[in-house]
């Protein structure tokens, strides 16, 4: 496909948005059914049920980790040494991601409560915005859409994962800055919507 890398191994550049790609994607298809698959511990027994998307996206910290060992060896094979600006921002980036995965899990975990078949639509809505998430290509391609495509916290986090792990770039604070700001914000919403329809959750389940 002749797809520019930023004078960067193909396979290392993926690599590297795939290991925060797969962490969102993944917790967000395992958060959208939790209400539904544990919904017999919802109807018997009261508790903080936001507690259960929280701990569907911890798990997926697991796969993380081990997928961050096997950048490790792609990085020693292309000859890579991270720098320590890279090693230093990763927990923030990985904090950005778990944000923006809890909201948007909790987003779509509430409404599939209501609409069952959600989790059908989310599997689409997931291969769309990988398309519109710098994943497989850098963000210089897309550079004149940056002002929209800046509202993905995830496009914030990949760029400079590549920028301090791989030294493609320096690492923009301000762009770290806005990903956190929109996972926020997406945060809050999801927590309005589920305190919303929380209380009929026993009912309609």
């Amino acid at each position: 496909m002749q797809i520019p890398s930023d004078n960067v191994p193909y396979p290392i550049f993926v690599y590297v948005g795939l290991l925060f790609w797969q962490f969102f994607s993944g917790a967000l298809l395992e958060t959208s059914n939790v209400f539904i698959i544990d919904r017999g511990i919802i109807t018997k027994i009261y508790f903080p049920r936001i507690i259960l998307p929280i701990s569907s996206v911890i798990i997926k910290c697991v796969d993380f980790a081990i997928a961050s060992v096997i950048l490790l060896g792609m990085m020693i094979y292309y000859g890579y040494t991270p720098h320590l600006t890279g090693i230093l921002i990763m927990p923030v980036l990985l904090a950005i991601t778990f944000i923006a995965a809890v909201g948007g899990g909790l987003f779509f975990a509430t409404l599939n409560v209501k609409y069952r078949d959600v989790r059908y639509v989310l599997s689409f809505f997931i291969q769309l915005l990988l398309f519109l998430t710098p994943v497989i290509y850098p963000t210089s391609i897309t550079a004149k859409y940056s002002f929209i495509l800046v509202l993905n916290p995830l496009v914030g986090v990949i760029q400079n994962a590549r920028a301090g792990l791989l030294g493609t770039a320096p690492i923009n604070l301000s762009l770290v800055a806005i990903s956190f700001f929109t996972s926020l914000v997406f945060l809050f919403i999801s927590l309005i919507y589920f305190r919303k329809f929380e209380q009929y959750f026993a009912d309609i389940i």
